[in-house]
């Protein structure tokens, strides 16, 4: 993850020491729902660097009702928060709020944040509507001279927002996902250079793909990597892209996927671990 800008992490860090005390005080106290909307308003302003005025609103509707708070950036609706009192642990019923709210406005970020406790979610918009933590944030655990902490922070700054910095560390995180690499591990073209290798070890005996392929099913790899829908998906996008390759080295078109043209192909974001 590339380094905070020095001005962007200089506002963190100071954020990070001013609002650590206000939290802690607020939790003590136990205050309601409405006054930790206001403490994370001012956090948006004052750690992630919004305008509290012209891109922090809590007037969005959605469905006749309306979000906590929505977040602009360049004019353009960038996520949804929806805040929970301080004191309230953050439900799974309550990610499910926060995820139809954002699927209703066509929204790819939603964060449900409690004040101590900040959650990024990635929405996929395949059938059905899915979501996945990318970021979980405990604000009371940070440090402000821990350039990682100013880091993770920066993924939700206005500044960073704007260079798709959320973006790009779920990618990565989608990349090193065990399912990903698992189906890597399962790829044909990586089975070949293991079984290669052990052949090099072993001359004298034989060894095949699919006994190398045995091997790391059943005693390597764990179950949960391999099976239910986001190890199915894993292996699909490695299969394209192993297709992929090989029609650019002999020089081939690449076919049309109508799966995905008409937006109901998988959604790579459910990959995220």
């Amino acid at each position: 993850m590339a380094p905070t800008p020095t001005k962007v992490a200089s506002r963190i860090a100071a954020a990070i020491k001013r609002f650590q005390p206000i939290l802690a005080s607020a939790r003590t106290r136990d205050v309601n729902e409405s006054d930790t909307v206001v403490i994370v308003a001012d956090m948006l302003c004052e750690v992630f660097g919004y305008d509290k005025y012209s891109e922090v609103t809590s007037e969005h509707a959605i469905r006749g009702t309306y979000c906590d708070l929505a977040i602009k950036v360049d004019g353009s609706l960038a996520f949804l928060a929806e805040v929970k009192a301080i004191g309230s642990e953050l439900k799974e019923s309550f990610v499910k709020q926060a995820v139809d709210y954002a699927a209703n406005q066509g929204v790819d970020w939603v964060i449900l944040t409690n004040g101590m406790i900040w959650r990024a979610y990635k929405i996929g918009f395949a059938k059905p509507i899915s979501h996945e933590l990318v970021l979980d944030i405990s604000f009371a655990d940070l440090l402000s001279r821990n350039s990682d902490h100013v880091d993770l922070l920066f993924l939700l700054s206005k500044e960073g927002w704007q260079r798709s910095k959320l973006g790009e560390y779920q990618s990565h995180k989608e990349a090193l996902s065990r399912f990903s690499i698992a189906a890597i591990m399962l790829s044909d073209p990586v089975l070949e250079v293991v079984r290669r290798e052990l052949r090099r070890l072993s001359p004298n005996v034989k060894v095949d793909i699919a006994d190398v392929r045995a091997v790391l099913e059943a005693e390597v790899l764990k179950r949960d990597a391999l099976e239910g829908e986001r190890a199915t998906l894993a292996k699909r996008l490695v299969a394209r892209a192993s297709s992929k390759l090989l029609r650019q080295q002999r020089g081939e078109p690449a076919p049309i996927d109508l799966t995905t043209a008409n937006g109901e192909g998988p959604d790579s974001s459910e990959l995220v671990s």
